[in-house]
This record gives C-alpha cells, sequence and structure tokens, in this order.
C-alpha cells in the first residue's frame, strides 16, 4: 500500500542530535499545535538568514513569512536527515526568488521614471536642468520610503497599469481607499522631485 507524503516515515532524524525532531514528526502527521510551535521556534533564525542573504530587515521579514507558509504546504516533502539544513536550503531558495523580483521592480521603476524626467527635460524652459536619470533615482527613493499600502497602490496602478477598480478588487479594499492612497503617493514622490528641483514648482503646484 502507498502512504502519502505526510504519513510516510522521516528517516535519519534523531531527537538527540535535532532539536525540532519531535515538532516535525507531529506536524507532519496533521497536529497544528505542533505546526504552530515549530514555526514559531524556527522563525528567529530563518530571519536571521535572510537577513544575512538580503541585507535589508524588510525582505528579511518577506522571506521568513513566506518561508513559513512554504513549510507548511512542504513539510510533507521533508524526507530526513538535519531538519535546518532542508530549513536554510528552503530560506535560501525563497531569499533569491525575493531578490530577483526585487529587482525586476527597481528596473520597472528606474525606467518608468527615466521616462518621466525624459519629459520634465523636454519643457523648452527647463531643457538641459534635469537629469533624467537623476530624478529616477530620486523617485525610487521616495518610492521605497512610502507607507506599505501606498506603495502597493502605486505599483499596481501606475507601475503594472492596473486600474483603480481591478486594484480595489485584487486587495479587497474600497475604490475610495485605493484612490486615497495612489493619490497620496503620488503627491509624496512628486514632493520629492519638486524638492530637488524647485523650478518645476510653479507648474506642478497642488
Amino acid at each position: 500500500m502507498r502512504l502519502d507524503a505526510a504519513t510516510q516515515p522521516v528517516t535519519n532524524l534523531r531527537s538527540e542530535d535535532d532539536p525540532f525532531a519531535e515538532l516535525v514528526v507531529r506536524a507532519r502527521a496533521g497536529d497544528p499545535d505542533a505546526f504552530r510551535r515549530l514555526a514559531g521556534s524556527v522563525y528567529g533564525r530563518i530571519h536571521r538568514w535572510a537577513l544575512g542573504r538580503t541585507g535589508s530587515p524588510d525582505d528579511a521579514d518577506d522571506v521568513a513569512q513566506t518561508v513559513l507558509v512554504r513549510l507548511h504546504g512542504k513539510l510533507g516533502a521533508y524526507r530526513g536527515g538535519r531538519f535546518t539544513a532542508w530549513l536554510y536550503r528552503m530560506t535560501a531558495s525563497v531569499a533569491e526568488e525575493i531578490r530577483r523580483k526585487r529587482q525586476r521592480r527597481i528596473r520597472l521603476l528606474e525606467d518608468h521614471f527615466a521616462h518621466q524626467g525624459d519629459a520634465f527635460a523636454a519643457e523648452p524652459a527647463l531643457e538641459g536642468s534635469i537629469d533624467a536619470a537623476r530624478i529616477a533615482r530620486i523617485v525610487l527613493e521616495r518610492f521605497r520610503e512610502l507607507p506599505d499600502r501606498q506603495r502597493e497602490v502605486f505599483d499596481l496602478v501606475d507601475l503594472q497599469g492596473h486600474t483603480p477598480a481591478e486594484v480595489a478588487e485584487l486587495l479587497g479594499l474600497e475604490p475610495v481607499t485605493v484612490r486615497t492612497n495612489l493619490l497620496r503617493a503620488r503627491r509624496a514622490i512628486r514632493r520629492k522631485i519638486l524638492e530637488c528641483h524647485p523650478r518645476l514648482l510653479e507648474e506642478y503646484r497642488s
């Protein structure tokens, strides 16, 4: 008779050399309390590993949360050996995924705002005074400083091309909430540009 992954025995796992052995066995058997205790016990080391690989506390938070979600779904596939080694490999994989996504987002932002910088520079009275690459860096910096919800909405609408209505449905928010966060994000980014390029102030004043 073929056993599913969750009921197959875990090999090479000895409680005397792995402090998580008992919790792993119980969690694989479907004990929700054991999984909660296991997740709580390993979260700190996952976060430390992630911080070492990403260098960013925010990214480390994202990695740790993703690993815990993935751990819940993949624990049945754990076949034995040192549990922490298996968990570290999972953490490293997730950290690399998030690093690539972050780099892709940064490239999108740089391309988007470099184009916006070109548009500013095209103004005859300001030609030569605006460095498109510098605007891209300024706005990218401000984008990273936005509150989470504003950053998320701005990304989905202005960078990924979704409509506010689509974003409201996607995030489970009221449309007015999406529009408010989008407006605040755009104003914050515009203020940052104007602080660095005050000659644009009159034309782009609120």
